[in-house]
């Protein structure tokens, strides 16, 4: 686990009494449901395994430059946390290092905001080397801002001859080098590990075999989906963040033998501008897929706010469509689909959301624990994966047993008739595996009755 981002004499442990402050400013008022917000809170500091003890819903109507919260606000909570030794406040918004300062000297405790929090999160779950790099990097970026708070037990004073000296900010000017270039050689060895992931993606691209990444909000249940597909047994709970690193896995499809799933790590409202700069090689894997699946948690009060958060995402990882930047050559949008997950706990809403999603082809609804609709997620998946593909007729004699099998294998065998010396295959493939058959087994194409 990452070092706490308060650098108070003790430190925050597993278990620890949180109390969480959940501000509402009013533009939120009408995006997002504050209970939903409240339990999200909840759920990330449950995830990081520390102990809620309370939780205050607060509505805002200015932001206090020097706490964020107002006196009578503050003067609410404290009480509170001396009643119940609350050990840590966790404030759901972003903090300057001064309003974390404050709020600290006013609640005689430790603070900790939303960005803090998620940060020390990736930094217990990151299980690979590039997933602790990627978090390193931001929580470095995230403390770099934070390092006056570690020194003012230093004196400040001012240095002769016009000079601004003194032992605190010769300390504190070292540490900053010493982030500076530890950042630069993360940044190094994360280079390194994104051009050995081109290469691994590249030989993926030079095989025939169609790239599904899975994409949702955290906690959708894209895991359990994941689970589901390929008969892994990735972690799953009803926690935030439960999966960081990405996984692939070798699924199959109808009509096609073969394709490999992606399953990316959650996406979440607010994630900091650190983590979506470090991850972001991580998320290449979206960009480059054949089929985005979107797997939405359908029955939280919040899905369209969730929904949006994952689109601005995706729109920043330029996958939503081709940006206008006046030369032309910006990507193709990626296809995708919709998975409206956990519909086994809809209850009396589940009528309204199946009529719903009748009226869309591009949506499946599941539920990924039971397992009901997974069966049509994969004809839904197959079919947008097969949409450019194309219906062929090819004679094979008896003989060419090879290329029957590969056929078979590679494409989708509609119907095989028996011809003289031989028979007629029709076949659906997809454009690269038809020009490769050609190129292996050139052949006539029988005319379509």
């Amino acid at each position: 686990m990452i070092d706490p981002v308060i650098d108070n004499e003790d430190e925050v442990t597993r278990g620890a009494a949180a109390l969480i402050v959940v501000p509402e400013w009013h533009s939120q008022r009408l995006a997002r449901d504050l209970d939903a917000r409240a339990e999200e809170a909840r759920g990330l500091a449950l995830a990081i395994g520390l102990d809620v003890v309370a939780v205050h819903t607060l509505r805002l109507r200015q932001t206090r430059a020097a706490t964020l919260l107002g006196v009578g606000q503050i003067d609410a909570i404290t009480p509170d946390i001396a009643a119940k030794n609350v050990q840590l406040v966790v404030v759901d918004a972003a903090l300057s290092p001064i309003q974390q300062r404050n709020l600290e000297t006013a609640f005689g405790t430790k603070v900790i905001d939303r960005t803090g929090l998620i940060l020390e999160i990736f930094g217990e779950r990151a299980a690979t080397a590039e997933g602790r790099l990627q978090v390193e990097l931001a929580h470095l970026d995230y403390q770099a801002g934070r390092l006056v708070r570690s020194w003012t037990h230093l004196e400040r004073q001012r240095g002769g001859f016009g000079f601004l000296g003194g032992p605190g900010e010769t300390q504190i000017e070292a540490d900053r080098r010493m982030i500076r270039n530890r950042m630069a050689r993360i940044r190094r060895s994360l280079d390194d590990a994104r051009r050995t992931r081109q290469l691994q993606r590249s030989k993926r691209q030079r095989a025939p075999w169609p790239v599904v990444a899975l994409v949702g909000y955290t906690n959708a249940g894209k895991s359990t989906f994941f689970n589901r597909l390929t008969g892994s047994d990735v972690m799953a709970e009803d926690m935030l963040f439960a999966t960081l690193d990405p996984t692939m896995r070798e699924i199959r499809l109808p009509g096609i033998d073969k394709a490999i799933l992606s399953d990316t790590v959650g996406f979440v409202s607010d994630l900091p501008t650190e983590l979506v700069a470090a991850f972001r090689a991580t998320l290449e894997e979206v960009t480059t897929a054949d089929l985005i699946v979107h797997v939405r948690d359908i029955v939280h009060p919040d899905s369209e706010a969730q929904y949006d958060d994952v689109r601005a995402i995706l729109n920043s990882l330029g996958v939503n469509g081709p940006q206008d930047d006046g030369e032309g050559d910006a990507p193709p949008a990626i296809e995708q689909i919709e998975i409206w997950n956990k519909i086994d706990t809809a209850d009396e809403r589940r009528t309204a959301i199946e009529e719903m999603a009748a009226r869309r082809p591009d949506v499946a609804v599941i539920s990924a624990v039971t397992g009901e609709g997974v069966e049509a997620a994969r004809i839904l998946m197959a079919s947008q994966l097969t949409a450019q593909h194309k219906v062929r007729r090819i004679y094979l004699t008896y003989s060419q047993g090879e290329a029957a099998a590969w056929l078979h294998a590679r494409g989708e065998v509609l119907a095989d008739e028996p011809e003289a010396e031989g028979h007629v295959l029709t076949v659906r493939l997809d454009p690269a595996d038809s020009a490769r058959f050609e190129r292996l087994w050139p052949s006539t194409d029988v005319p379509t009755p």
